[in-house]
């Protein structure tokens, strides 16, 4: 069936066949242009294709091992339905993404990473082993023992080794379903810095920043930093979350209104330092408290820019990149900066040790060729902009901040997967 699809950011769009990966089933794959869906939270165009097998139909828990935390399941397992059946009993996913809403199989194709990248590394550095289905229908068990290049290659990979169908990962044992949650105020960039740093050892830390503020205010933010209670409550309600009725106009979203969002939400907080218990929806998962947000950026959509520096060059780099973007007036009303520890051995795989930020910005003219700037300041820095958020890198940027992509193409070949799995992403990067 034919349908017209995007992905979160609602850019670009485009018609697409698609089809349900059922239970059971080994379909016969066509031969060019095949991606795998789940719950379409790529921001860009990373899922798109010409023919779309949704896993959603694939989302059976198979398997808890309780003593080692081991969970089997399928690919088209969510997060929120892993949240609904395992905080109860004492157990959260690894590592998140700021979204609930995603498979199984995405966080492993994007090799997500979240709060405590810091400290606890991507999500599939919990995967122990993961299964395929290949071109010719052929299902591949693939681990660090087996298989292990086409494992490496799948972590991380888009999507583009095949269709993930069920994979083995640990899950951490948790005390309590509520955080302690420190909020630190820091009046520019240089503070927050020392006090991402100061607060390293703290399990999960992100940090807001003000990107529209200049001079002496510039990187202005609230870091909040984050633990798990040891007070054996372990009670998980989901509250449904009310969505925006229609696509708000663009013009809505101005440089006035941008400006203005940023300096109440910074001053929403009164204190250098404040304390208090948030559950795992507030601290984890703000956006998803409104189901639509993506409405907010106009018929356009938005691109989400998300790149990484190496910790050498992260102040000076995030520096420079907030002075572009304070200067040119797009701005964003998410930016996030959140630091990283250790890259792992995966191709494709976005995270190196440094600063990660993340910004919004409704699409608009004059956009892309600022973002083509900022890429080439990133690219100058030692740095790479996340897949999963892209949806206009150029294949040179591409190319010069991921050197596993030459392995990756070998170990696409040898399976003969490079002409089956191909997203409109793929094709662009010339991967």
């Amino acid at each position: 069936m034919k349908k017209t699809v995007s992905g979160w950011g609602r850019y670009p769009v485009m018609e697409a066949e698609v089809r349900e990966l059922l239970p059971g089933s080994t379909p016969a794959l066509p031969e060019e242009g095949v991606i795998a869906r789940g719950l379409g939270r790529s921001y860009g165009d990373s899922a798109l294709a010409d023919t779309l097998y949704r896993t959603l139909p694939r989302n059976r828990m198979l398997d808890f091992d309780g003593e080692r935390g081991e969970l089997h399941c399928e690919a088209g397992v969510s997060f929120a339905e892993l949240l609904r059946v395992f905080v109860p009993r004492g157990w959260f996913p690894p590592v998140t993404a700021g979204t609930k809403h995603i498979t199984v199989g995405g966080a492993i194709a994007s090799d997500v990473h979240g709060k405590n990248h810091h400290r606890d590394g991507c999500f599939s550095d919990y995967v122990r082993e993961l299964t395929l289905l290949g071109p010719g229908g052929e299902i591949f068990a693939c681990s660090r023992e087996e298989n292990p290049e086409l494992f490496h290659a799948t972590c991380g990979g888009m999507g583009l080794t095949g269709i993930i169908l069920e994979a083995r990962m640990r899950m951490r044992p948790i005390g309590s379903s509520k955080l302690d949650v420190m909020t630190l105020k820091a009046e520019n960039l240089e503070e927050i810095f020392r006090l991402m740093e100061e607060y390293g050892d703290w399990p999960y830390s992100v940090a807001w920043l003000d990107c529209m503020a200049g001079g002496r205010k510039l990187g202005r933010s609230l870091l909040m930093a984050g633990r798990f209670r040891e007070d054996g409550r372990l009670d998980y309600t989901e509250k449904a979350a009310p969505g925006i009725p229609f696509t708000l106009p663009g013009f809505l979203l101005n440089r006035g209104t941008v400006s203005a969002f940023n300096a109440l939400y910074y001053h929403r907080v009164r204190g250098k330092r404040t304390s208090g218990i948030q559950d795992i929806h507030s601290f984890f998962y703000p956006l998803d408290i409104i189901s639509n947000w993506n409405r907010i950026y106009g018929r356009q959509g938005f691109l989400q820019y998300q790149f990484v520096l190496p910790k050498e060059n992260s102040y000076e780099g995030m520096k420079s990149v907030l002075e572009e973007i304070s200067a040119s007036g797009m701005g964003s009303f998410l930016s996030v900066l959140k630091l990283m520890g250790p890259e792992n051995d995966n191709f494709l795989s976005f995270p190196l040790e440094g600063y990660t930020l993340a910004l919004d910005f409704k699409v608009q003219p004059g956009l892309f060729d600022f973002l083509d700037g900022l890429d080439c300041l990133v690219a100058d820095l030692g740095g790479r902009i996340y897949l999963t958020k892209d949806a206009r890198m150029s294949s040179g940027i591409f190319e010069e901040g991921y050197p596993g992509l030459q392995r990756f193409r070998e170990v696409r070949n040898s399976y003969g997967m490079a002409g089956c799995f191909e997203s409109e992403q793929s094709r662009r990067l010339e991967i």
